[in-house]
């Protein structure tokens, strides 16, 4: 089957010319240059295929301009590049490695990789910073690619490792597409994008979307903060701010002053946005937030082009939902295709008209969608889905642990973040288990809050109770 995205990637790259197409702190590039750049290292990954199999690359590393032009020279390849999220610590990372059988990864020379990779390949400057790697053998067989995958994400799975979502190359342009109709992207638009280009709200909104109509995307190294921002809006003078809500509730707290005079739209998505601070965000800024509800496996979804009412706006062109009392359920042209590594879990969520089970709840109200509560278990917190119930099994895999259970909660500022209530043996430490923890799971899947208890709480019929949970947290503890 032939690839759509090369075509795509071709036509734009050459129609916006030298107008800037992206920077990072080190660096821009214009459309031609970006162009020429990405054929070039595309060359070079190129060499690497065999006979029959389309090569998979792995990208990880962080936001920068050296990973537009991986991603773009992957495409270019026939290769298909898989997204891992640069918070993936060396164990989740040699899982994806495994269960998607990569052939290369693309990372930061810093990145602790040696568990994945057998040997550096040669770097001839194509990728700037980034090195490209060979992957280790592994003797797992690695399962086959859909003919029409063309690139591949991830997203927590109740498997305990990332699920792999493939997407067609039609799915990842109609997302684009999409954003760019119902959003009113345009080529005087600046990006000043916060979220990893490897999560669902910059890859559906800043990457493809960018550069269809001609826009330009501005990037940011390091940890987002608060003061971050207001250098890169200032010094690209950015129409569109694109990040996670607790990137905004890190700005209410600052109160800037300044650095948001050319900003028109502030895009939020990942987990709801308290009110209030969308409100206080307005109020210091003169910016509206506006709202956005994807999910991974489907592609954005909703947009509230007021930014300044409730809820997560109507949905965008080419998605279908409905929001009835058992959760909501969507259809999109943007949705992926499976799990490559885990079989049938992806398919057990679609009915009979092709609808995909989100696992939230929720209503519409006068069009506008308003999110109500969860039907599954998994907890969103900074915009990733993390599984309680993988976190309480590695819990108690550590020593002088006798039970744990870990839930969603609220951290000293009001946002949601991953709590744990762990009984444990005398001895053991809130900071013996959080070591525990790092050592298989990624930074972010860490509980925030860890209270250790001689016994987890139970209700009438011997489960834990949530409730009582909850309550420990607020009472005073020695741990």
């Amino acid at each position: 089957m032939r690839a759509v995205l090369p075509g795509i990637l071709t036509d734009v790259l050459a129609r916006h010319g030298d107008r800037v197409a992206v920077t990072d702190a080190d660096g821009s590039l214009g459309y031609a240059e970006l162009a020429d750049r990405a054929r070039a290292a595309a060359g070079r990954l190129a060499r690497h295929a065999t006979d029959g199999e389309r090569l998979r690359v792995g990208l990880y590393a962080t936001n920068c301009v050296e990973y537009v032009v991986g991603y773009l020279a992957t495409v270019y390849a026939g290769a298909v590049p898989f997204l891992a999220d640069s918070a993936f610590g060396p164990f989740e990372l040699s899982r994806i490695a495994e269960d998607c059988g990569l052939d290369l990864l693309i990372h930061a020379p810093s990145a602790d990789v040696r568990d994945v990779v057998d040997e550096s390949l040669t770097d001839d400057g194509e990728f700037g910073f980034l090195t490209v790697s060979r992957v280790r053998r592994y003797d797992t067989p690695r399962p086959l690619l859909l003919d029409d995958t063309e690139v591949c994400r991830f997203t927590s799975g109740s498997t305990g490792r990332p699920n792999c979502i493939e997407f067609s190359g039609a799915a990842v342009s109609a997302a684009a597409a999409n954003w760019v109709q119902g959003t009113g992207l345009s080529g005087d638009d600046r990006i000043a994008c916060f979220a990893a280009l490897s999560n669902g709200l910059a890859f559906n909104t800043s990457l493809l979307a960018a550069f269809l109509p001609g826009a330009s995307l501005h990037l940011s190294h390091g940890l987002p903060t608060a003061s971050r921002v207001v250098r890169l809006l200032a010094s690209t003078a950015a129409t569109r701010l694109v990040a996670f809500p607790a990137l905004y509730e890190s700005i209410v707290r600052r109160s800037p002053k300044e650095g948001f005079t050319t900003v028109r739209t502030a895009i939020s998505s990942g987990a709801p946005l308290r009110d209030t601070v969308r409100e206080e965000f307005t109020r210091l800024t003169g910016v509206p937030i506006h709202n956005y509800y994807g999910v991974a496996e489907t592609g954005p979804l909703t947009y509230a082009a007021d930014g300044r009412g409730g809820g997560l706006g109507a949905p965008l062109p080419g998605v279908d939902l409905l929001a009835e009392e058992h959760g909501i359920r969507v259809r999109s042209e943007s949705m992926g295709s499976r799990y490559l590594n885990a079989p049938g879990v992806f398919e057990q969520r679609l009915d009979e008209e092709g609808y995909y089970h989100t696992g939230d709840q929720g209503r519409l109200c006068d069009g506008a969608l308003h999110l109500t509560g969860r039907t599954s278990r998994m907890v969103n917190v900074g915009g990733r889905k993390i599984d309680p119930i993988e976190i309480a099994e590695v819990l108690r895999t550590a020593p002088g642990v006798l039970d744990a259970v870990a839930f969603e909660a609220e951290n000293q500022h009001g946002e949601p973040t991953l709590a744990a209530v762990v009984a444990t043996e005398p001895g053991v430490t809130a900071q013996s288990l959080r070591t525990h923890c790092a050592a298989t799971l990624p930074s972010f899947k860490v509980p925030g809050i860890l209270r250790l208890v001689d016994r987890i709480p139970a209700n009438s019929i011997g489960k834990p109770s949530i409730e009582r949970l909850r309550r420990l947290l607020g009472e005073p503890h020695s741990n």
